[in-house]
This record gives structure tokens, sequence and C-alpha cells, in this order.
């Protein structure tokens, strides 16, 4: 689990992320980013809907196994950004970890969250809100 720092806390600190976000639309997830100048560490929040399964030790594992993939990534976010991961099928569960992680470099890579990971293209960069 991350530390408390690098969690965000209550509904309404979203809020700001999803109106000032880059996103970038896979189909198992979105990663919605951006950088937050008031604060000095990165801050990560996995949303599982119920809608995409019922059960809570299910949308908990996924939301595990996510936050795992950023724990053992995280020397290198080197700026404070605010990311934001929703899940849109529960097949992210099961699917085995190699295949997981391949997903989750994939979308890190369409980035500058991770130091020296950023493609030319953003080619899958859906929208894009600058202040």
């Amino acid at each position: 689990m991350l530390k408390k720092n690098h969690r965000f806390h209550g509904r309404n600190s979203l809020r700001y992320i999803y109106q000032h976000s880059r996103t970038i639309r896979e189909p198992l997830l979105t990663l919605r980013y951006g950088i937050n100048k008031r604060r000095r560490g990165y801050r990560v929040a996995v949303v599982v809907s119920k809608k995409i399964n019922k059960s809570a030790v299910k949308r908990n594992r996924i939301r595990r196994r996510l936050y795992q993939f950023i724990r053992l990534n995280q020397s290198k976010i080197t700026k404070p950004y605010d990311i934001v991961i929703n899940v849109l099928d529960d097949e992210i569960a099961t699917l085995p970890s190699e295949q997981l992680k391949k997903t989750m470099k994939k979308v890190f890579s369409q980035t500058e969250i991770f130091e020296g990971t950023a493609n030319s293209g953003h080619h899958g960069i859906v929208s894009k809100k600058d202040d």
C-alpha cells in the first residue's frame, strides 16, 4: 500500500483532477493525470465502481494490484502529479501479473509521469485540458 501522503482523501479532492487533467483511455482502464503545483509529492487514486464488480473483495483486489504497480515504480515519479486510475473492466482482477505490468507500462509510457518514458506521439491521449 502507498503511504498516506501519496493517496487522495475525500471525494472532493478528486474534483480538480477530473476537471484539469489529461486523459489516456485503454480497454481496461482510464488514466487521468495532471501536475498539482500546490504539493511536493505525487498522489494516486484507483477508482473501481460497483458497476465493474459487485464484490468488495474483488474491487479491493483490483485496487491493490494497481497500487502495487505504482508502489514498485514510485521512484520514477519525480514531479507532483495527481494520478487517477479508473478501472473499466473487472478482467484486471484475473489478468496474469506480467500482462497487467505490460498494460500499465503501456499506459504510463504515453505520459510524462515516469521519468524518461514519454513517447513523442501521445497517441492514447483523448482529451487535453490545460490551465
